[in-house]
C-alpha cells in the first residue's frame, strides 16, 4: 500500500501543468557522488558535508534543478552529522514513505532529486520538525530568494574580483561568488591556488532568474568584459589560475557557449577560452567576495569592450 502511495504522489510531483511564466533549463550533470544520493537515494557520511556547519544567511537551492528549499533562519544545530532544518518553503519539498516502511524521504518537488530524511517530535526546536538533508543535494546562495526555481552560471576571467564586479550588475543576477574551480586540491586556500599549482582557476559562480535573463546574456557580457584571446593571464596577472574557462552544467550551457566561441573565431579572434564541464566550486576566503563594492574600488584588468 505504501509502494502505492509513493507512486502517486511522484506521478502529481511531475505531471505539474508548464504555466510558461518562465524559460525552463535543463537539469545540472551530476557527479557520481551526488548521483548515488540525489538519484540513487544514498546517503553521504556523517560530518563530511559542506553545510553541515554552515552559518551563513542566505537561500539553500536543489543541487540537480535549483528549486529554493530552504532558509538559513529555519537552520539549526541537531549535531546529528548533516544539515538540519526545521522547515522549508512552502511547497518545495514532498513527503513520501521511504523504501524500508519506517522513516519518511523527503525529495525536491520541482524534479525528484532525494534530499534526505524527515523526523518528527524530536523537541529540537518549536517546530518539532527535522528535516535532516544531504549537503550534495544542496547548493548554497548567499541571498533571500523567493519560491522558484534558479540556475547557475560559472566562468574564469582572471582576477575574479573584476568578473564578479561586472556580472553582479546585471538585472536577473541575484548573487555572484567568487571562488576556486578546476583543479585537484580539496578546499583550496587563496596561497594555494596563487601557487599555479592545484590546478584552480579563479571563477565566479553566478545565480540568476531565468524568467528575468538567459544564460545567453551572460555569455555574450563575460566575453565582453575580459579579452577571450589571452593564454593564462588578464592585464598584469599571469598564470594559470587567471586562464579564461566556461564551465557549463549541462548541455544546454555547453551548446550555447561553444555558439559564442564559434562566432568570435569567425570574426578572427584567437580564442583561448576553454570550455570544460564544472566540477566542484570551492567558495573564497570571505575578505574575496564583494571585494570592489567593500572596498569603493574598480577593476583594473577588466572593463567593457562590445563584441557581439
Amino acid at each position: 500500500m505504501k509502494t502505492i502511495i509513493y507512486l502517486i504522489i511522484l506521478i502529481f510531483a511531475v505531471m505539474k501543468p508548464d504555466t510558461g511564466d518562465q524559460q525552463k533549463p535543463s537539469f545540472r550533470k551530476l557527479s557520481k557522488d551526488e548521483s548515488y544520493v540525489i538519484l540513487e537515494k544514498g546517503t553521504e557520511r556523517p560530518w563530511t558535508g559542506k553545510y553541515t556547519n554552515h552559518k551563513e544567511k542566505g537561500t539553500y537551492v536543489c543541487k540537480q534543478c535549483g528549486a529554493a528549499l530552504y532558509r538559513s533562519d529555519d537552520k539549526f544545530d541537531s549535531n546529528c552529522g548533516w544539515p538540519s532544518f526545521d522547515d522549508e518553503i512552502p511547497g518545495t519539498v514532498l513527503r513520501v514513505p521511504d523504501a524500508d516502511g519506517q522513516r519518511t524521504e523527503i525529495i525536491c518537488a520541482n524534479c525528484n532529486g532525494h534530499l534526505g530524511h524527515v523526523f518528527m517530535g524530536e523537541g529540537f526546536t518549536s517546530k518539532n520538525t527535522r528535516h535532516c538533508v544531504n549537503s550534495v543535494s544542496l547548493e548554497f546562495v548567499p541571498a533571500v530568494l523567493e519560491q522558484g526555481t534558479y540556475t547557475t552560471a560559472i566562468f574564469a576571467g582572471g582576477c575574479f574580483w573584476g568578473v564578479e564586479y561586472f556580472l553582479q550588475q546585471e538585472p536577473g543576477v541575484l548573487a555572484v561568488v567568487s571562488g576556486y574551480i578546476g583543479g585537484h586540491v580539496k578546499n583550496p586556500s587563496y596561497k594555494e591556488v596563487c601557487t599555479g599549482t592545484t590546478g584552480h582557476a579563479e571563477a565566479v559562480r553566478v545565480v540568476y532568474d531565468p524568467s528575468k535573463t538567459t544564460y545567453e546574456k551572460l555569455v555574450k557580457l563575460f566575453l565582453e568584459i575580459h579579452d577571450p584571446t589571452h593564454v593564462d593571464r588578464q592585464g598584469p596577472d599571469i598564470g594559470p589560475q587567471y586562464r579564461s574557462e566556461i564551465f557549463y552544467i549541462n548541455d544546454d550551457q555547453k551548446r550555447m557557449a561553444a555558439k559564442y566561441l564559434d562566432i568570435l573565431r569567425d570574426k578572427g579572434y584567437k580564442v583561448a577560452t576553454r570550455l570544460t564541464p564544472a566540477s566542484e566550486f570551492y567558495d573564497a576566503e570571505d575578505y574575496h567576495q564583494d571585494y570592489y563594492f567593500v572596498n569603493n574600488k574598480t577593476p583594473y584588468c577588466h572593463g567593457y569592450t562590445k563584441r557581439f
